[in-house]
């Protein structure tokens, strides 16, 4: 099986380096490719510097836009798996293998790296966000999603496909709701992880409210006109 981590990156110079060196150290048999999402910092020169597989987005184009360039990139080279992997050093590269184990022993079509499958949630806003939009899965969708908002999926080649041919699929809550509605089988495995020391996070605190409320929308209405 060909596994390829998608690493998007805007403005990671401080901590790309230690990603992608711990990442080759530790599972030398996952490929990986850095989406440069037009960074304003020297993310891209550090990349260069190292002789990184880097694709390089000469503008910004976020998130959703960042990941489906690099699930083009896997389509494209034939990958079997693609991995959502952060630049920031927080998801750790040891639970790739046991997210692929996973989708073959079970037949996935998407693996949650989540951090609640053995471990209970610690009481804060983003946990309570966190749990408010597993909960508006389990309504629209029948199945329990631990870990939600866990930036650390596997998809398998199918799912791969639709990221690259259907413009509106984005690495989201939401868009993992409306593939379970679509008969796409879902499972959790437990990784852990850690907070973000260095860079510069898509999300703001005000950002990150913003998202919680405009995925439960997503999820509850918008999804269902797709």
């Amino acid at each position: 099986m060909k596994t390829l981590a998608i690493i998007p990156a805007y403005n990671e110079e401080e901590s790309i380096v230690d990603t992608v060196e711990e990442l080759k150290a530790i599972a030398p048999q996952i490929d990986y490719v850095i989406v440069n999402d037009g960074s304003k910092d020297n993310t891209l020169a550090v990349c260069r510097e190292h002789g990184y597989n880097v694709l390089n987005l000469p503008v910004n184009v976020g998130l959703t836009g960042g990941f489906q360039a690099g699930m083009k990139y896997a389509w494209e080279k034939g990958y079997d798996y693609a991995v959502q992997f952060d630049a920031d050093g927080q998801h750790r590269p040891e639970f790739i293998q046991k997210m692929v184990d996973a989708a073959v022993a079970q037949d996935a079509d998407i693996v949650i790296g989540s951090r609640f499958v053995t471990e209970k949630k610690q009481a804060s806003a983003r946990m309570t966000g966190s749990a408010l939009i597993s909960g508006m899965i389990k309504l629209t969708t029948g199945k329990r999603i631990k870990d939600p908002t866990s930036g650390m999926r596997l998809y398998d080649r199918d799912m791969i496909k639709r990221f690259v041919y259907e413009a509106d699929f984005g690495p989201e809550p939401d868009t993992v709701a409306y593939l379970i509605r679509q008969g796409a089988n879902v499972v959790e495995v437990q990784a852990d992880m850690r907070d973000r020391t260095a860079g510069e996070s898509y999300l703001s605190f005000s950002k990150s409210i913003s998202y919680m409320m405009r995925t439960c929308m997503s999820i509850l209405f918008v999804q269902w006109f797709r």
